[in-house]
């Protein structure tokens, strides 16, 4: 899995993984069979109408539309997901930390033709093994990648963190929360970092500082990250 750096317009960098390319095939491999499906039952159900040629293509046309957008539309209201994704835990996403708009799926929809369908998915798979970072060339042109939101259970999902033994603290204010509120203010943290999220990276530091009065020059992104650190620093002298 590999990792990259989205930098904010706040100028803070946000380490993503991407998704695996196992993960990208079989999330393919689902929305495979959920289209093949829906398409199976629309044939069933056009049969049994009993309707003439005709008007039975025409339907036909208007029923499949589903299916044929069925990309585009999905990560559109699903915010960067299809079923195959949701399954397999993977979303599209900006790599300038941004939510994707509707123009940045079609444009990724639309060049499927060339990445999966015209090439049997060949060129996508070397465009994201060239490129390294999880692009394909629908995403090249929309500027987005997917990322993997898999959580990996450790000790950074726990309180605690791991500190190197000459690690020297710089807040000693951070003793006024609880072990509650700083697992909520990890949780909060680890999950922005993750979804690229910088504006609740934001709002927990401009919190902690309220709540602790510090002042500092440090990014958010660095502050809330040390401020961890310093407090599981004095919590294991107890």
């Amino acid at each position: 899995m590999n990792q990259f750096q989205i930098e904010t317009a706040q100028n803070i960098s946000i380490a993503q993984n991407t998704a695996h390319l196992g993960d990208r095939m079989l999330a393919y491999l689902i929305d495979s069979l959920v289209i093949g499906i829906y398409t199976i039952l629309m044939i069933l159900l056009l049969v049994s109408l009993e309707i003439d040629f005709a008007d039975m293509w025409a339907l036909y046309l208007l029923l499949s539309l589903p299916a044929f957008l069925y990309y585009v539309l999905l990560e559109t209201f699903m915010d960067g997901k299809t079923v195959g994704k949701s399954i397999m835990a993977i979303r599209v996403v900006k790599l300038d930390g941004s939510k994707p708009g509707f123009s940045s799926y079609f444009v990724r929809w639309l060049l499927r033709i060339i990445d999966v369908v015209l090439t049997s998915g060949g060129l996508a798979v070397l465009t994201i093994l060239i490129r390294g970072n999880g692009q394909r060339v629908g995403d090249i042109a929309a500027g987005t990648t997917v990322i993997s939101e898999k959580k990996k259970v450790g000790l950074r999902d726990t309180l605690l963190r791991e500190l190197s033994m000459d690690y020297k603290p710089k807040f000693p204010q951070v003793t006024v929360f609880k072990d509650r509120e700083m697992q909520t203010i990890k949780e909060l943290y680890d999950a922005a970092r993750m979804n690229g999220d910088h504006h609740i990276i934001i709002s927990l530091s401009n919190r902690i500082k309220k709540v602790t009065d510090i002042s500092t020059d440090l990014n958010p992104l660095e502050f809330v990250d040390i401020v961890i650190k310093d407090y599981n620093f004095y919590t294991q002298q107890l």
